[in-house]
């Protein structure tokens, strides 16, 4: 049995378009900043010469690259899920943010090189004014309203996207600090008499390298886990805490949890008591679903539930479960303790097999064998099994009209008759008779006292069915209702 909540694949909720639209923007808006950072600073790099300032403007310039990407990415892994993508687009974010990774590493390797040449080869003057220190200030302006921007929609929307191109920018800050201080300490060397200063915009470039490649490995950590299907650690323990608190699982069989791009998907397989009916079996795989949301909001929840016999299944009703997988019913179950035999006690059961009747004795025959030793493998403990087998609806094809006149009175007759002996227990009433080929089909309710044990109304009801056996013997079935009695009791009535 499988439970879920699945919407159907061309489905789209008004938050997922409005998501949709406040991601495009917020990435838009970042390709636009990274444009307007890009030209400031390479009309400044190649103005003063500042290696630092060109490392910047070749970073502002994938960041331009990047925020393209991202944009794009945030388009497409908003598309709705379709045939060939049952799981939705939003693994488009991740391979974004895997190639936004790659494209900051292969610009650390290019700045760290020109950085080493500068260093052990030869030191180029530079050009300095106070704008390059207003267009590197302006840049880190820049860089904290945008990767706040991008930060605040990338938790709100769960997009790994947009958070990678937070965590850019807002190393871009701290990168544009150092290449400030870089060019402070270059402009300074000459003033305070320290010549070695003059390297400090190169080594400036070094340290923005060093502080990309930390960042973009972090990233690309996080990239490929979610490209493998990995989850946050912790999660996993946390999903099976909240479903071992679902009342009615007896067992969590499997959780396997996913994410693609800002959506979760949880696959969960949990058992439960074959006993329980379909809807209480339908109530406690709403029950799991809610409770993995509770660990992961607005997650895709599909729970499997599997039967099985619990710890406390009686033995009534493993063979009531097992003969209806076997196409039969089971009744007048009967369980009797057996003699001890080498210190173990054992269990005899007697019980009433409905088989279908258009079987012949030896087809029904084997169907109960089956039955038995089903039963018997599940239950070792039965010793002695013994089967009464019958044909299931043996008057479903019989015709079945009402019965006439004399043959009501003769059923009210009876019923009058057991009144005056006196051995009547209960009081009949709603009685209705009918006529199958040459027998009687009698109904009727009897009402007995209320507050006796279920087992003696039994009883009764035996009694009042053996005396009217007695008393009309061309009777076939009898039904009888036991029901308590109440103080405006029905006449009896026929129809």
């Amino acid at each position: 049995m499988s439970h879920s909540t699945v919407e159907p694949l061309s489905s789209r909720p008004v938050h997922s378009v409005q998501a949709g639209r406040e991601k495009r923007l917020v990435a838009l808006s970042s390709v636009i900043a990274a444009i307007f950072l890009t030209l400031m600073k390479l009309a400044a790099g190649l103005m003063t010469g500042s290696l630092g300032i060109m490392a910047e403007a070749a970073h502002s310039a994938l960041d331009l690259v990047a925020a393209g990407i991202t944009f794009l990415a945030v388009r497409v892994s908003d598309r709705p899920a379709d045939r060939e993508h049952t799981y939705g687009h939003g693994k488009v974010e991740n391979l974004s943010a895997m190639f936004e990774t790659l494209l900051l590493l292969g610009t650390c390797a290019w700045i760290i090189y020109e950085a080493v040449q500068r260093l052990l080869f030869g030191h180029r003057e530079l050009e300095l004014g106070w704008w390059a220190f207003a267009v590197m200030g302006v840049s880190i302006v820049v860089d904290i309203s945008r990767s706040r921007a991008l930060m605040q929609a990338a938790r709100k929307y769960r997009s790994q996207a947009l958070e990678a191109d937070a965590l850019h920018f807002s190393t871009d800050v701290y990168s544009s600090a150092v290449v400030i201080l870089g060019l402070a300490l270059t402009w300074a060397a000459p003033y305070v008499g320290l010549p070695f200063l003059q390297q400090a915009d190169a080594i400036a470039a070094i340290g923005v390298a060093g502080i990309v490649m930390f960042v973009s490995l972090r990233l690309a950590q996080r990239t490929v886990e979610s490209l493998v299907d990995g989850i946050p650690r912790g999660t996993y323990e946390w999903v099976m805490e909240a479903l071992d608190s679902v009342p009615g699982i007896l067992r969590v069989e499997r959780v396997r949890l996913r994410r693609s791009g800002p959506d979760t998907f949880a696959d969960l397989t949990v058992q439960v008591g074959r006993e329980v009916g379909l809807e209480t079996a339908h109530a406690i795989a709403t029950s799991a679903e809610e409770a993995v949301r509770g660990i992961l909001p607005g997650a895709d929840v599909v729970v499997h539930v599997e039967p099985v016999r619990s710890v406390v299944e009686d033995l009534a009703t493993s063979a009531r479960l097992l003969a209806a997988q076997h196409g039969m019913g089971a009744h007048s179950i009967r369980q009797y303790t057996l003699p001890i035999e080498d210190g173990i006690p054992g269990v005899g059961v007697e019980l009433h097999l409905e088989v279908p009747s258009h079987l012949s004795v030896d087809e029904a025959h084997a169907l109960v064998s089956d039955f038995e030793e089903a039963l018997q493998r599940s239950r070792p403990e039965v010793c002695h099994l013994v089967t009464h087998i019958e044909p299931a609806g043996e008057f479903a094809k019989a015709d079945i009209c009402q019965a006439g006149e004399e043959d009501i009175a003769r059923v009210l007759q009876a019923l009058t008759d057991w009144q005056r002996q006196g051995q009547i227990r209960c009081q009949p009433h709603d009685i209705e008779v009918h006529r199958s080929e040459d027998e009687l089909i009698v109904t009727l309710h009897c009402s007995v006292e209320a507050n006796i044990p279920m087992v003696e109304a039994h009883v009764i009801a035996e009694q009042a069915e053996q005396t009217l056996r007695h008393l009309l013997p061309d009777v076939g079935r009898i039904v009888i209702h036991v029901e308590p009695e109440s103080p405006r009791q029905t006449t009896a009535s026929a129809t």
